[in-house]
């Protein structure tokens, strides 16, 4: 669940290509990694060894930095979920486009047939979703395994790796890379919501994520790497994806593997987020911050059902975006959300420093700030390049930047609502 959670395989990469050229392309696939996901890493696994309850990050953020700021956190994670999830039905139709072309003009039934589907999933709990995304990552990870190893065999002996530079690339196309990168590799924190619901969580965890890492950057590399190394149009890579790399290098039955495995992505990927943002609206809800029947748990699944409804709901109705867009609005308002997670690992190294922590970032206060300076900075180049652009990326920018303001209006919202309770007689 933690594979699907962060990545679900290198699907959504294609466009790189394009953005980092031949040069940038894998050394900011390595790179940006390092300075995104691994502070994010640390961090979730710090917090998560301190409290590994329902609600996750909302209920660190909570006990760190306070109601309002824990409100914030649990907002603005609610909303970038629900964009995140549109993105992956829409995913499922362009794969499934290349058995049947058909499809695409029926987009919209289709999503709403996987949205749904996945709703009734998650209902029957979290062991369910769990074996299902088992099962889907033996059928994203094969095609790629066997492309990757086609390469090899008929092209060992000649690869000609470019030297590694962003030189020369715009800036704007070098924010697009980091956005395409950051959102193929976000989600960390999206894993701790169930925790009281995994058996050890802490070492499970531990454990967990960084073989999910590690499986993340090799499967990655080696696919960004066959794709430079094939020389297929870049422009067709974006449009196509990966099916038009299996069917160049392998015939048409690969790329037939590679398409089945996009699909089979797609659907592991929403029914693990869904199962991570469930629990989001339920914690809140009994903390009084959203309407009490969002905690309202299934009579026989003792899953919060009217939740993942709601958000089933929401998702139906945001599946009419682009890709690109979509991209954009998911990490903008995910990184400000992360951004509350850094500043509370500090706050509650400084509040709480007696805590108990079986797992620990090995390094003070000073080493803690400069480490979350690197991912602070990889968002702020990507959103300043998506606002710098001259083509479409500047709206959904603007748009998320938008997005994250609504907390506070909540907020006010909340407190309105608090005085009222308590002024009634």
């Amino acid at each position: 669940m933690i594979f699907f959670t962060v990545s679900g395989g290198p699907y959504g990469l294609e466009p790189l290509l394009r953005f980092a050229g031949d040069h940038g392309a894998l050394l900011l696939l390595m790179l940006t990694p390092m300075l995104w996901d691994l502070p994010a890493i640390f961090t979730v696994l710090e917090l998560n060894s301190m409290m590994p309850v329902e609600g996750g990050y909302y209920k660190w953020v909570k006990h760190a930095l306070g109601t309002r700021w824990g409100f914030y956190e649990g907002w603005w994670t609610w909303l970038y979920t629900f964009i995140d999830l549109a993105i992956y039905p829409v995913l499922f139709v362009q794969y499934a486009a290349f058995f049947f072309p058909e499809l695409a003009a029926y987009k919209i039934p289709v999503c709403l047939f996987i949205i749904w589907s996945s709703a009734g999933l998650n209902i029957l709990g979290i062991v369910p979703v769990g074996k299902v995304s088992l099962l889907l990552s033996v059928v994203v990870l094969t095609p790629f395994l066997i492309l990757i190893l086609t390469f090899f065999h008929h092209h060992a002996g000649v690869l000609a790796l470019p030297s590694p530079s962003i030189k020369g690339i715009l800036f704007p196309s070098l924010g697009m890379a980091l956005y395409t990168i950051m959102w193929n590799c976000l989600g960390w924190d999206n894993v701790t919501t169930y925790a009281e619901e995994v058996e050890k969580p802490i070492r499970s965890y531990i454990i967990s994520i960084f073989i999910a890492f590690a499986l993340v950057l090799v499967v990655y590399f080696f696919t960004i790497l066959v794709a430079q190394q094939s020389h297929i149009n870049f422009k067709v890579l974006e449009d196509q994806g990966f099916p038009a790399l299996g069917e160049l290098l392998g015939g048409h039955w690969l790329g037939i593997l590679v398409a089945a495995g996009g699909m089979a992505s797609t659907l592991g990927i929403y029914a693990a987020v869904l199962l991570s943002v469930s629990r989001v609206p339920k914690v809140m809800s009994d903390d009084k911050l959203l309407p009490k029947a969002l905690n309202k748990l299934h009579p026989k699944f003792n899953t919060p059902y009217v939740s993942i409804i709601i958000c089933s709901l929401v998702v139906s109705l945001m599946v009419l975006w682009s890709f690109e867009e979509l991209i954009i609005i998911d990490v903008t308002v995910y990184g400000a959300g992360l951004f509350l997670e850094y500043i509370s690992l500090i706050r509650l190294r400084l509040k709480e420093p007696a805590t108990y922590r079986p797992f620990k970032v090995p390094l003070n206060i000073a080493g803690l700030c400069l480490m979350l300076v690197l991912p602070t900075a990889v968002y702020f180049v990507a959103l300043s390049g998506a606002l710098l652009s001259k083509g479409g990326s500047i709206i959904p920018a603007v748009f998320a930047i938008c997005t994250l303001l609504t907390a506070e209006v909540g907020w006010w919202i909340i407190k309105w609502r608090w005085s009222s309770a308590k002024a009634s007689p």
